[in-house]
């Protein structure tokens, strides 16, 4: 059961046109989504983390890049040389080419990258411009007709 109908989810909201496909890429279930192990913390109210186990791989073998709002990291295996010329008993270290894919918020910018102990870690900052925070819009009273009360005299 692959197929949901997101149109009662949408009802009450607007402007999210790509819900849908974000949800449907979150169920196709790729196997590749298990290499490289990796974690999402969130080590602060606007701060957040993501720390790729990246064993095997130098500085110069990764590469990070935003591009419309998608942050990818990727990383170049080992050439077929390099492969050849080694005779492994036991491989438990893949060391194959990837490429992750993180789609961000609007409000999420990549402030800086580092790799340290085989880890490559990536700080996330939320930035909300100051017409996305939250505001408080006042009710603007009606102002009514003032009532003149005549007296009218009346003619005895």
């Amino acid at each position: 059961m692959r197929a949901f109908d997101l149109s009662p989810l949408l009802r009450s909201t607007v402007g999210f046109d790509e819900f849908k496909r974000v949800f449907d890429t979150a169920l196709r279930g790729d196997s590749d989504y298990s290499y490289p192990p990796y974690n999402i913390e969130k080590s602060g109210e606007d701060d957040y983390r993501i720390s790729m186990a990246v064993a095997g791989f130098g500085e110069a073998d990764l590469t990070i890049t935003v591009e419309d709002g998608v942050l990818i990291i990727a990383g170049k295996g080992q050439s077929d040389d390099d492969e050849q010329s080694r005779n492994y008993l036991h491989r438990g270290i893949a060391r194959r080419a990837f490429e992750r894919r993180f789609r961000l918020a609007d409000t999420i910018k990549v402030e800086t990258a580092a790799f340290e102990n085989g880890l490559l870690n990536i700080d996330l900052k939320r930035e909300v411009p100051e017409h996305k925070k939250p505001r408080k819009i006042e009710i603007a009273k009606t102002v009514s007709a003032k009532v003149i009360d005549k007296q009218v005299e009346q003619a005895a």
